[in-house]
């Protein structure tokens, strides 16, 4: 006997190819952050195709959501969330839509762009999603929002973005969801859901630390003030900062991108540090950011300079609930399977969907797309004659075509299972 869920994995099959077509073409025309508008009016046709009921346009700068109100009585939404933005990352994937982007006009830039992260499969598993829901309306007992936002990855610095903007924007307001849902595409064998209770990404901001000196000639240097020793002593205390904090509670600082103003032959005035902070516990954030501070402040000085730290673009740590997961579970096992679906280690990575699950309750989860295999310890290693293991952000990251199917399916039947009742915390 046929069964809703039945229905909603052929419909996924149905689309599969589509969507895999959709994805060729995202990873191929990658946009940065706040920049996607050829990959917002592709979403927009798409959903405007589907009829659903609304579809908003515009929000957060290149944010799309789509209301599709189920034929059924019920009283619960589910917004279902994908980012779209790609990464300032060369792509050497080596797949045959293989990105040749470079954005000239990007500040900070220019830059070549890429899908390193795997937005494109997120943008392309849930635009497949909407067709699959969208042909079940009329058994759908309440309301999905497909939440399609911009940048992830974090806007120029001089702008506003990503999933907080569209908060403040009111862009869920209407109807308000009773659950957020998403999941992130990982170096995991294909297709395994990972889980965790507790922090699934966590805690991250942006640093910025510019330190000033005295703008002089490179042979005179007495005769002014260098700061790049001044950064070569931050860059070194940096890396004792971890030693600063509970040693069982992961931290990280990194700093990305050193930028000095001056010449080969000129002493410049200012150079600025740019880098990020992550902490495993979200509550060590003040304390780590504090102890940066007093690090930058003093080593300036002691070279005779000043320094000035600022702390922007404030994410909070993805946290699963246990009662979430407990009712997540067995819809996760039917999608992917029993032996499939497995708990994970914690991770340093960061995902400002969190503001939409702190909001609004639900969870966030991961789907592995590579060419992997788990030690019996849990771990993934590359599975003999494949592709290899590549993080996110590496430009050789790569992502399994055929793996997208079950991303398809595990948007459609987690928003079934939460809509009809099944998946909500005891």
């Amino acid at each position: 006997m046929s069964t809703i869920y039945d229905d909603l994995d052929a419909r996924a099959a149905a689309v599969a190819r589509q969507v895999i077509g959709w994805r060729h073409h995202l990873h191929q025309h990658p946009e940065l952050s706040n920049r996607e508008v050829n990959t917002a009016a592709l979403i927009t046709d798409h959903l405007k195709s589907l009829s659903l009921d609304e579809v908003r346009t515009e929000i957060a700068g290149h944010g799309v959501v789509g209301v599709l109100r189920g034929g059924q009585p019920g009283e619960r939404v589910i917004a279902l969330r994908a980012d779209i933005d790609a990464l300032p990352v060369p792509d050497l994937c080596g797949v045959p839509f293989a990105s040749h982007v470079v954005d000239q006009k990007y500040p900070g830039g220019p830059f070549p762009v890429s899908h390193a992260c795997g937005h494109d499969c997120h943008t392309s598993m849930l635009m497949g999603a909407a067709t699959v829901l969208a042909g079940v309306r009329e058994k759908l007992p309440g309301t999905v929002l497909f939440v399609f936002q911009p940048a992830e990855e974090g806007p120029p610095i001089a702008e506003k973005g990503g999933a907080s903007e569209m908060l403040a924007q009111g862009a869920l307001d209407h109807p308000v969801p009773t659950m957020a849902f998403g999941f992130h595409v990982t170096p995991y064998p294909k297709g395994y859901i990972g889980y965790r209770v507790g922090n699934q990404f966590a805690a991250s901001c942006l640093v910025k630390i510019t330190i000033t000196g005295q703008q002089v000639h490179g042979s005179t240097p007495w005769m002014g003030i260098d700061p790049m020793p001044a950064a070569g002593a931050i860059l070194t205390g940096v890396g004792q900062i971890y030693r600063q904090v509970n040693a069982f509670d992961p931290v990280t600082v990194s700093i990305g991108h050193v930028e000095d103003v001056g010449r080969f032959n000129i002493i410049g005035q200012t150079v600025t540090l740019w880098g990020t902070i992550r902490c495993a516990v979200e509550s060590d954030m003040s304390q780590v950011q504090q102890r940066l501070r007093t690090l930058a402040v003093n080593s300036a000085a002691a070279y005779n300079c000043s320094a000035t730290i600022e702390f922007l673009q404030d994410v909070p740590a993805v946290h699963n609930e246990q009662a979430w997961m407990d009712a997540a579970l067995p819809t996760f096992r039917r999608v992917a399977g029993e032996d499939r679906v497995v708990a994970t280690g914690a991770t340093l990575g960061y995902d400002d969907v969190s503001e939409f699950v702190n909001k609004y309750g639900g969870l966030y989860v991961t789907l592995g797309v590579q060419d992997a295999q788990l030690t019996p310890e849990g771990m993934p290693t590359p599975m003999p004659g494949g592709r290899g293991l590549f993080m996110n952000h590496n430009p050789h990251f790569y992502a399994d075509d055929d793996t997208l199917v079950t991303g398809v399916r595990l948007h459609a039947q987690v928003a079934y299972d939460h809509l009809k009742g099944a998946l909500v915390p005891a």
